[in-house]
C-alpha cells in the first residue's frame, strides 16, 4: 500500500502584518506550533519579527508543486501575496486553530 503524502504553502505573518513569511511543510500543525512557540530556529528571521499568525495555506500531494509554488509566491511582489490572502482570508484572521489535518 502506498503511503499519501501531503505537503503545505503557507504564509504567515506577525500580529501587526507588517512582515510576511512563506514555507513549505510536510505538518502543517507541527509546522504551525514551532513558529508559534518560537522553536522554529536559532536566532531565526520568524522569531525577531514574531511570525505566529497563519494567515494562508495550500496543499499538493507533490513535493515539488508545492516547491515550485513556494518559489512562485516567493519571487512575487509584497502586494500580490497581500492580495492571495486578501482573497481567501479578508479579515485576516489565524487559520491554525481551524486546521484538522
Amino acid at each position: 500500500m502506498l503511503r499519501e503524502y501531503h505537503f503545505f504553502v503557507y504564509i504567515m505573518t506577525n500580529q501587526n502584518h507588517s512582515v510576511l513569511y512563506i514555507g513549505v511543510s510536510n505538518s502543517l500543525l507541527r509546522r504551525g506550533y514551532e513558529h508559534k512557540t518560537k522553536q522554529s530556529y536559532h536566532n531565526s528571521f520568524t522569531k525577531k519579527y514574531n511570525i505566529n499568525k497563519l494567515v494562508h495555506y495550500e496543499e499538493y500531494r507533490d513535493i515539488r508543486d508545492a516547491i515550485a509554488r513556494e518559489k512562485q509566491l516567493k519571487g512575487g511582489s509584497r502586494q500580490k501575496k497581500i492580495d492571495l490572502v486578501n482573497s481567501m482570508n479578508p479579515t485576516w484572521r489565524d487559520l491554525y486553530d481551524e486546521i484538522h489535518l
